[in-house]
């Protein structure tokens, strides 16, 4: 089989491509933002991140994590954790913390984590899959009279499913909790994630974040990289 290989400058785009995507995610409309307009999202939004960055994962209150939620996990209405609203100037005081989803036409009104077997949604006590149920709160199902998806197939930490909770909190309360926070990182819709070593949709965990750049790292690097493109 024959390797592709790619030039310095090819996978210098690719990398600047990738980063831009992480610190922006899809605020930009779909349409890149100039250079001008990347700095200026820049200023306003990682220093935002830095302060309220929230934590998102799914376990047993009181018990360990089961599962960190990152920016591509899906969500009970079936879009990605980055598609809802997960930037705030000031978090809000009131518990629990809802991240309703910003996809027009969407009912949903909080992030909440829908476990898997494999690849493979849980079902609920009533054997349909949670596309079967409504995204709207209480989640009741389309094709019978069950009024709420739960589900009773068991987790890897020995409880039900149906015990578990998505839980969205400040990092001073995740702290508070005894439980690690990672580095700061400056890329939207982390959740849970401290680093992109351990993103689960990029399929490695690892709650150090060790791989994730500094934020004056970052901040110099892009403008570098912005400069190049220029």
């Amino acid at each position: 089989m024959e390797r592709v290989r790619l030039e310095k400058s090819a996978t210098e785009a690719v990398d600047e491509y990738l980063e831009y995507r992480r610190i922006v995610g899809d605020d930009d409309g779909g349409t890149l933002f100039t250079p001008e307009q990347y700095e200026a999202y820049k200023r306003k939004m990682i220093p935002q991140r830095m302060k309220n960055r929230l934590f998102v994962s799914f376990g047993v209150p009181g018990s360990i994590d089961c599962r960190l939620v990152g920016p591509e996990t899906q969500c009970f209405c079936s879009h990605r954790y980055k598609q809802h609203k997960t930037d705030f100037e000031e978090v809000p005081s009131e518990r629990p913390l809802t991240l309703p989803c910003k996809v027009a036409g969407c009912q949903c009104i909080a992030y909440e984590y829908v476990p898997q077997n494999g690849s493979v949604q849980v079902r609920c006590r009533c054997k349909h899959l949670p596309k079967d149920h409504s995204e709207a709160a209480g989640h009741s199902c389309k094709k019978c009279q069950c009024t709420g998806f739960e589900s009773p197939a068991g987790c890897g930490c020995g409880q039900a499913n149906n015990c578990h909770k998505t839980l969205v909190e400040t990092k001073a309360e995740r702290t508070a909790r005894g439980f690690p926070v990672g580095q700061d990182v400056p890329y939207a819709a982390m959740g849970g994630l401290t680093g992109f070593s351990c993103l689960d949709g990029y399929l490695s965990l690892g709650c150090n974040g060790a791989g994730a750049a500094s934020h004056s790292d970052l901040s110099e690097q892009t403008r570098t990289k912005i400069g190049r493109r220029t």
